[in-house]
């Protein structure tokens, strides 16, 4: 699966150069309105578009598969005994009351600190550290339910690139967006409304859906200079049965599966690693998919612009080549394209 060259690939040769003014701070309205640039692998090709005209790159037959994740309101401000503050980012629930987490400052939650959010409403105890990561298992206390106390307590978690505030809080989730779980929005989903859904469904376009909830490795850089010593976090994900049975068919009939976002590609590549076929299934992956991987389940990818030496431009580049994504995306800086989470999008087919 990887090449004497793949081997000796670099975190640098995944990067590129984006003048800090082309990072989207907000989203656009409304969002098909985002621009578009596809590319066509055998070819290299690449066509300028606005996101509401992807049906006129897609045709009868293609599966566009989504997830349907939703992001809950993840990062928590709290105070230690001493009053120091404190904030949490919640990132994979273990059980019904604790949970991994990302703190800071780090270094000063050690095992047995307590901490206090909203005048006690809710407590927590950090019990250890998770060296692989660098985050805390914390135990929460509280009364009630634990969702409805997130939701009055916590606020969305956007990436630390985007400073300024986000009114409307339903832009970081995806117009199908259902079941809570992820610490980040899987944002190629961002750019469809629902009229541009009804659209490709009377243009005979299918959609089914999985569920991957993003976690740390959306947060985590690529330290190691060598990709192969770079270690993913475990991401839980589901396909469910009548998705199983879509994605075969498709296969079976020789249409296309087209994936929406990074994380529905980690879902059904991930799937196709570990059960060999489409098949309903549920489990953790740390999938990492960089240049040299044999890709077994997705004919086409949209995704947004990722961050300079970041497993997501590794894994474009693994789909795409890496030197036709750098390609794309200097034309993308070039034509000054919106970059990361609130910015515009790329079909590749």
């Amino acid at each position: 699966m990887e090449s004497e060259c793949t081997k000796r690939m670099k975190t640098s040769d995944f990067d590129y150069h984006l003048p800090e003014e082309l990072i989207a701070q907000t989203p656009v309205e409304p969002r098909d309105s985002s621009r578009l640039l596809v590319v066509h692998r055998d070819s290299g090709v690449m066509e300028h578009r606005v996101f509401r005209e992807i049906g006129d790159c897609l045709k009868a037959g293609d599966l566009l598969v989504v997830n349907r994740t939703r992001v809950i309101p993840a990062r928590l401000i709290g105070r230690k005994d001493t009053g120091a503050r404190v904030e949490v980012m919640l990132l994979k629930r273990l059980d019904l009351t604790r949970w991994e987490t990302l703190v800071k400052p780090g270094r000063r939650i050690l095992p047995g600190t307590r901490l206090s959010f909203g005048n006690g409403k809710l407590t927590a105890v950090c019990e250890e550290k998770v060296h692989a990561t660098g985050g805390r298992i914390m135990e929460f206390t509280f009364e009630g339910v634990f969702e409805d106390i997130l939701d009055e307590l916590g606020t969305m978690p956007l990436p630390p690139y985007i400073t300024e505030k986000l009114d409307d809080q339903e832009r970081y989730q995806t117009v199908y967006a259902r079941e809570k779980g992820s610490a980040a929005a899987p944002t190629a989903g961002l750019h469809f409304t629902r009229e541009l859904l009804d659209r490709l469904d009377r243009l005979g376009v299918e959609r089914a859906e999985v569920l991957l909830h993003v976690g740390l490795g959306t947060f985590r850089p690529v330290s190691a200079e060598d990709i192969q010593e770079h270690r993913m976090h475990e991401e839980w994900y589901q396909v469910p049965e009548e998705t199983a049975r879509m994605l075969r068919h498709a296969r079976q009939q020789g249409r296309r599966i087209i994936a929406v976002g990074t994380t529905t590609v980690r879902t059904l590549e991930a799937l196709m690693r570990e059960q060999g076929d489409f098949v309903a299934h549920s489990g953790e992956t740390d999938i990492f998919i960089y240049p040299g991987y044999t890709f077994q389940a997705i004919d086409g990818m949209i995704t947004n612009f990722h961050l300079p030496k970041s497993t997501l431009v590794m894994m474009v580049s693994a789909f795409l080549g890496r030197d036709r994504t750098l390609e794309a995306y200097q034309e993308a800086v070039r034509r000054q394209y919106r970059f990361f989470s609130f910015g515009d999008s790329m079909l590749i087919l």
